[in-house]
This record gives C-alpha cells, structure tokens and sequence, in this order.
C-alpha cells in the first residue's frame, strides 16, 4: 500500500472514531481544506475537525474507494448525523480529492451537492431556497462564525 494510501485510511479510521488529534496531525502545517461550506488554512482545518467531532454527537461515517499515488489521493466517504441548527437527520455523500506534500494533506477538497445537504438539513425551507446563493452564504457565514467562536475557546488553533 502506498504510504499516501496508508495516510488516508488512517485519516479516516480516526474520522470515525471522532479523533481529531490524530486527524489534524494527518495534514501539512500549510495545508488547505475546502468544501461546500468552509474554506481553510492551516491550524483551521484541525479546529474545524475538533469541532466537528466534538458536535456531533450522533455522527457515523463510513469511507471507501480510498486510493492515492504520489502526488493525489481520492475517497470517497458518508456521514450520518443530526444537523444541530434544526436536529434534522442528514445524510451527506462525500467525495474527496488529495494532494501530498511531505507525507502529509497539503489540499484536500470535499465536494457534495449542496442543495441535496440543504435539503435535509433544513426541510422546507431547504427544499425552497437550498440552490440558492443566498442560503448557501447564509450556512457558509454561519458555520464560520461557529468556527471562530470555537477557535476562541480552543486558544491552541489561534
């Protein structure tokens, strides 16, 4: 198995464990992490996966379709869980694509349809406005405002 491969395996292991120590130290000091809703640098990334961990309560994942090569790495993974703004039960299909440096995350980017998440999340009114922009700034604000009150309390990610 390639030591990138092996990397990824034990990235999400640790996800579905909720062990976010071990997640964060799965990523370059630089690196970059970008979905739907976040996009991050750096210690972010490990504050964002702590918080994630930490919040959800009921959450369950599984991956597959792990591979990786020198360079770029692909996974695909889901996620169980109650959305905590309305405790509405989601269910998000991830895809995730990599690149390495030093043996580490450098860029990883989580791509999921929005709309189908909004959906779910928020019912009706996700139904209603989930492919719109408005919606999708409206989560993106607030799940970065989460972040950063979280990051406050967390003085090791500032």
């Amino acid at each position: 198995m390639h030591p990138h491969q092996q990397l990824l395996e034990t990235f999400y292991r640790a996800f579905s464990k909720k062990d976010f120590q071990t997640m964060a130290a799965c990523y370059h000091p630089e690196a970059s992490f970008r979905d739907e809703v976040f996009y991050l640098k750096g210690k972010e990334i490990g504050a964002m996966w702590h918080m994630l961990c930490v919040r959800g309560k009921d959450l369950e994942l599984t991956f597959s379709d792990v591979h990786a090569e020198d360079k770029t790495g692909s996974a695909h993974w889901e996620a169980w869980y109650s959305f905590s703004q309305t405790g509405k039960k989601v269910h998000n299909v991830i895809e995730a694509r990599f690149t390495f440096r030093e043996g580490k995350i450098f860029k990883h980017v989580d791509s999921f349809s929005f709309y189908r998440w909004a959906r779910q999340a928020f019912g009706m009114p996700g139904i209603l406005l989930g492919w719109t922009p408005y919606l999708r700034s409206k989560v993106q604000a607030g799940a970065l405002a989460g972040l950063r009150k979280f990051i406050q309390a967390y003085p090791e990610y500032a």
